[in-house]
C-alpha cells in the first residue's frame, strides 16, 4: 500500500508488517510514532524503516530517538527538549521561547513552587490592592502589549 500521512490516524491494517518512510526528517517525532504505531497490529514482528534524505547531526538524533523507544511519553519529552516549547503564552509552536527566569526542564519544580505561590497570593488578594503587588497589578494591566515570558 501507498499512502500519504492520512493513515496516521486510523487505518487499521493489523497483518502490515512494513513501513517505509522516505524523507523522514520532515516529520515530526509525533507524527512519526503514530505512523509507526499503524503497524504490527497483528501476530507477526513488524519493521518501520526511516530513510532521511539528509545525515544532519538533528536528523540523525531525531531517527535515534525513533529507533531507541516506542514509549509515547519518551518521545514527547525529547520531541519538547529537541524543539523546544515555544511561546507558553504565545503562538509560537516550537522554539524556545526568550525566558529570563529560568530553564523549563532544570528548573521545573521551582516554576511549581512560584505557581502555587501565585495562586497564594490571588487567593489572599485577589484585586493586587497590597502595596507588595503593586509590580504585579501593573504588569498584569499591561499584559495585553507585553510577552509575559519576558518579564525580567
Amino acid at each position: 500500500m501507498i499512502a500519504t500521512t492520512v493513515i496516521e490516524v486510523g487505518i487499521d491494517v493489523p497483518n502490515a508488517t512494513v513501513m517505509l518512510i522516505e524523507n523522514a526528517e520532515r516529520f515530526g517525532l509525533a507524527q512519526l510514532h503514530q505512523l509507526r504505531g499503524r503497524i504490527g497490529r497483528g501476530a507477526h514482528k513488524s519493521y518501520c524503516i526511516l530513510i532521511p534524505s539528509t545525515d544532519e547531526p538533528e536528523t540523525m538524533e531525531k531517527l535515534k530517538i525513533m529507533e531507541a523507544t516506542t514509549n509515547g511519553f519518551e518521545i514527547a519529552e525529547a520531541d519538547l527538549r529537541l524543539r523546544g516549547p515555544g511561546d507558553l503564552l504565545g503562538t509560537a509552536q516550537s522554539g524556545l521561547p526568550p525566558l529570563k527566569l529560568g530553564d523549563l526542564f532544570r528548573d521545573a519544580d521551582l516554576m511549581k513552587l512560584a505557581r502555587n505561590h501565585a495562586f497564594l497570593v490571588f487567593e489572599r488578594d485577589p484585586h493586587l490592592e497590597q502595596p507588595e503587588h503593586a509590580g504585579c497589578r501593573k504588569l498584569l494591566a499591561n499584559a495585553g502589549q507585553a510577552i509575559m515570558s519576558e518579564v525580567s
